[in-house]
């Protein structure tokens, strides 16, 4: 059994709290580290997981909450947004969200992150994202992920609709 005791998960519960919320984080006994891992883990679809994904938009950081079953395609999203988008180093990672790669949750961050959230997302009634440990996720729905991170709802790969992805 993992220690469910970790700095970055009470980060998260006491952002979660802050908004109100206190969803069950489970823990698994092996770390997952991507979504169709945690999708396995869970019994659950792969799109139904809330990948944080960091990249930097002209090095600034960037969160991307996508569903697990897209892929950020930053070519084309850096255009939209007016920019470059390339993929963060772990540092930036860290930095940025006082979390490690495969295990970054969409809050509990040392300061805000600029976040876009992925409309593929809202298929789902149910999804689940990371709680700041790849051992731990949490359940919330795209209305929740997107008002507790001031995320963006919008599309990251060609052919979605359009979306506010201009607005700060």
């Amino acid at each position: 059994m993992v220690n469910t005791d970790h700095p970055a998960v009470d980060r998260v519960r006491v952002a979660l709290a802050g908004h109100g919320l206190e969803p069950e984080i489970r823990w698994f006994d092996t770390a997952a580290t991507t979504a169709q891992a945690a999708a396995e883990a869970l019994g659950i679809e792969v799109g139904a997981i809330a990948n944080s994904l960091v990249f930097t938009l002209d090095g600034e950081p960037l969160l991307v909450l996508t569903s697990g079953a897209h892929r950020v395609d930053t070519a084309w999203l850096g255009e939209r947004l007016g920019g470059t988008v390339a993929r963060a180093s772990k540092e930036i990672v860290k930095n940025a969200t006082g979390q490690v790669i495969g295990g970054v949750a969409p809050l509990g961050h040392p300061a805000p992150v600029r976040t876009l959230v992925d409309i593929a997302l809202a298929d789902y009634d149910v999804v689940w994202a990371a709680a700041g440990h790849a051992h731990s996720v949490f359940p919330t729905s795209f209305d929740e992920l997107v008002r507790i991170t001031g995320g963006v709802p919008t599309t990251v790969e060609p052919g979605g609709s359009a979306s506010a992805v201009h607005s700060d």
